[in-house]
C-alpha cells in the first residue's frame, strides 16, 4: 500500500512539473490581458475549462492564432462556445478560440460554403492538414459575445491534442503577460460533521466557523471544539491587478500537524472529469445559499484527477483529549499565497443544532439502480446516478411527479415515465413532460410512444405533462414589407416561443435557403445581404420557424433592392 501511495504521488508530482513550452505561442489577442475567468473555475455543473479575457466590454478585436498550424475544428452553435475556432499545431498542442462575433474573410469563405452545403447555422465541421493552413500571429477572428457568453469576452483552451485533456493555459507563458500581486481572499471556512457520533462546536450540522485576517496577511479561524470524523469546507476566490472580478483560485494545500491531508491544484483535467464538480462543492449549500464552498476531503471517492489526498482521503478523526493544527494553503498561479490556520481541539459538548435526516420510504444507494412507480408515472435510476446515498422524496399527486429537490446533485440521465391513455391520438404530440419550477416552465426532450411519454433528464423537482398547442411568434427587427431595403446590410427578425421552445427556423430568398445568424439571448436572426442570395429589384420572403412540438409559424413577404453601386 506504501508502494501504491508513493506511486501516485510521484505521478501528480510529475506531471505537475511538465516542460510546457514557454516561448512556442504568442497572445491571442494584442490589448493589455485582464482575465475574468480563470482555468477551473467554479461553474454550474462544470470546472471552466479554459481563461476568459475581457474586451473591454466590446465587440470586434483582432483575434490571433497563436502559432502555426491549421484550422482542425469549426463549431458554430446557438449555445456553449458559440461560434468556435480550433487550430493543431505542431508541437502537441490544440489552441481553442470561443464566443467569436466572425472568422476572417479566408475561414469565412469556407465557413459560408459549408453553411449553405448544409443548409444550417449550426454547424460541427473537422477539417484536415490543408484545407485551412494559418501561420502565428495570423488574424482568424473578431472578438465576439456568441453562444452562451454572458458579455464580450475571448474564451481560449489549450489541449493535448493526442489526449484531448485541457491543460491550463498560463503555463504556456501567458503568466508572464497578466499582472497579478493580489493574494487570493477567504470568504468562509465550513466544518462538516461527518461520523454519527461527530459534533463541531455543539452543532451535528455543518457550521461556519469565524475567521480573522492577522496582521501578516494570514487567517485564523476560532477554535474547533469537536469529537469524531469532521471534513473542512475552504470559500475563496482570487482577483489580479486591474481586475475588478471574484476569480478561481489555482491550488490548495492542506496539512494536518504538518502532514498533508488534501490537495487540488487546477493543472489539467478532461471533459468526462468535469461534472465531478457537483460532488466537490458543497451542492446544497450552493443551491440555497449560492455559495460555493470547496469540500477538502472525500466521503465517498470520485474520479477527479485535479484532486490528491492521503489515505485518510482529508477527513479529520480528532482523538480524545488530543488537540490539533490543521492548515491551508491557497495560491495562485503566479505564486500569491494566502495561509489559513485552524486549531482543532477535542471536547465533549452538549449538542444544540442537531443533525436532521428526513427519512422517506425511498433510500438511494448510489451504486443500484432503482425503479419506482405511482399511478402511471415511473422513474427509473441507473446506478452511479448520484455521488451519494440519501433518502429519495418521490411521490404523485393529480398526474403531477414530485421528485425530490434540486438542492441534490445529479451526475447523470434518469428517465422519467407518464402513461396517459386519455390524449386523443391527433394531440399525442402536442405535449411533453415539463419541469416546473415556481411559475417557470421547462421543457425536456420527450419521446412518444403509444400511450408512454418518456425523458430523460438530470434535473430533480416537479414534473407535469404539458400540452403546447401556440405557434412561435415572428417579429420584425428591421425588416418592412414593400420597402426598397438597398442601404440596409441585413435583416433582422425577434423569433420566440412561449412554452416548449424553438427547435428550428428556416428562411428562404426567391425560394433559395438563407442562412440566419441566431443569437438566443436577444432572439434575434440576422441574414447579410453580402452572401450575395439576394438579386435586383423584388425579393420574395420566407421564413419558418417551428417549436419543440411541431407547431410551425410561416412569414411571407417581399421587399426591393439595388445591387448596384
Amino acid at each position: 500500500m506504501k508502494y501504491t501511495l508513493l506511486l501516485l504521488f510521484a505521478s501528480i508530482n510529475a506531471f505537475s512539473q511538465v516542460n510546457y513550452p514557454q516561448n512556442d505561442f504568442i497572445s491571442p489577442l494584442d490589448i493589455p490581458l485582464s482575465l475574468s475567468g480563470t482555468f477551473g473555475e467554479l461553474r454550474s455543473n462544470h470546472f471552466h475549462s479554459g481563461l476568459d479575457f475581457r474586451t473591454q466590454s466590446k465587440t470586434g478585436f483582432n483575434v490571433y492564432a497563436t502559432g502555426d498550424g491549421y484550422i482542425s475544428r469549426i463549431k458554430i452553435s446557438t449555445f456553449g462556445y458559440g461560434k468556435a475556432l480550433y487550430i493543431i499545431h505542431p508541437n502537441g498542442y490544440t489552441s481553442v478560440y470561443g464566443h467569436l462575433l466572425k472568422t476572417s474573410p479566408k475561414i469565412d469563405a469556407y465557413l459560408k460554403e459549408q453553411h449553405y452545403k448544409e443548409q444550417s447555422f449550426e454547424v460541427d465541421l473537422i477539417l484536415g492538414e490543408g484545407v485551412l493552413p494559418v501561420k502565428q500571429g495570423e488574424i482568424i477572428a473578431l472578438s465576439g459575445n456568441s453562444g452562451g457568453s454572458g458579455g464580450p469576452h475571448l474564451h481560449f483552451e489549450y489541449r493535448d491534442t493526442q489526449t484531448e485533456k485541457i491543460i491550463n493555459p498560463l503555463f504556456f507563458g501567458l503568466n508572464a503577460k497578466i499582472k497579478d500581486t493580489k493574494v487570493p481572499v477567504v470568504n468562509e471556512i465550513v466544518v462538516y460533521p461527518i461520523s454519527d457520533d461527530a459534533v463541531v462546536n455543539q452543532s451535528q450540522q455543518p457550521i461556519s466557523i469565524p475567521i480573522s485576517l492577522q496582521k501578516d496577511g494570514t487567517y485564523l479561524s476560532s477554535k474547533v471544539l469537536a469529537k469524531g470524523k469532521i471534513g473542512i469546507g475552504v470559500n475563496t476566490y482570487d482577483g489580479s491587478d486591474n481586475n475588478y472580478g471574484k476569480n478561481g483560485i489555482y491550488k490548495m494545500q492542506t496539512y494536518l500537524d504538518g502532514k498533508p491531508a488534501f490537495d487540488i491544484a487546477f493543472n489539467t483535467f478532461s471533459y468526462e472529469e468535469t461534472r465531478y464538480i457537483n460532488a466537490y462543492i458543497d451542492y446544497y449549500r450552493y443551491k440555497k445559499m449560492n455559495q460555493r464552498v470547496q469540500k477538502l476531503y472525500y466521503t465517498k471517492k470520485y474520479p477527479l484527477s485535479l484532486i490528491s489526498s492521503s489515505l485518510t482521503d482529508g477527513i479529520i478523526t480528532i482523538p480524545p483529549n488530543i488537540s490539533s493544527i490543521y492548515k491551508v494553503e491557497i495560491a495562485d498561479f503566479h505564486g500569491n499565497k494566502t495561509a489559513i490556520t485552524i486549531p482543532i481541539e477535542s471536547a465533549n459538548q452538549e449538542v444544540k443544532i442537531p443533525k436532521v435526516i428526513k427519512k422517506t420510504n425511498y433510500f438511494i444507494k448510489s451504486e443500484n439502480e432503482y425503479i419506482f412507480e405511482k399511478d402511471k408515472i415511473s422513474v427509473f435510476i441507473p446506478e452511479q446516478t448520484f455521488y451519494y446515498d440519501f433518502h429519495l422524496k418521490f411521490d404523485v399527486k393529480d398526474k403531477v411527479l414530485y421528485l425530490h429537490d434540486d438542492s441534490t446533485p445529479v451526475h447523470s440521465n434518469f428517465s422519467v415515465t407518464f402513461e396517459e391513455d386519455s390524449i386523443p391520438d391527433a394531440d399525442r404530440d402536442k405535449f411533453f413532460i415539463a419541469t416546473i419550477n415556481g411559475k417557470k416552465t421547462y421543457y425536456n426532450s420527450t419521446k412518444i410512444k403509444e400511450k408512454k411519454f418518456t425523458t430523460w433528464t438530470r434535473n430533480l423537482g416537479e414534473f407535469r405533462l404539458i400540452k403546447d398547442s401556440v405557434s412561435p411568434k415572428i417579429t420584425s427587427v428591421n425588416f418592412q414589407e414593400g420597402k426598397w431595403l438597398s442601404k440596409q446590410n441585413d435583416i433582422q427578425f425577434a423569433i420566440t416561443d412561449d412554452l416548449s421552445g424553438i427547435k428550428t427556423y428556416t428562411g428562404y430568398l426567391n425560394g433559395k435557403w438563407i442562412l440566419f445568424d441566431y443569437d438566443y439571448k436577444t432572439n434575434k436572426i440576422t441574414h447579410d445581404f453580402s452572401d450575395n442570395v439576394v438579386i435586383e429589384g423584388r425579393n420574395e420572403l420566407k421564413i419558418v420557424v417551428t417549436d419543440n412540438v411541431g407547431n410551425s409559424t410561416i412569414f411571407e413577404s417581399h421587399f426591393f433592392r439595388s445591387q448596384q453601386p
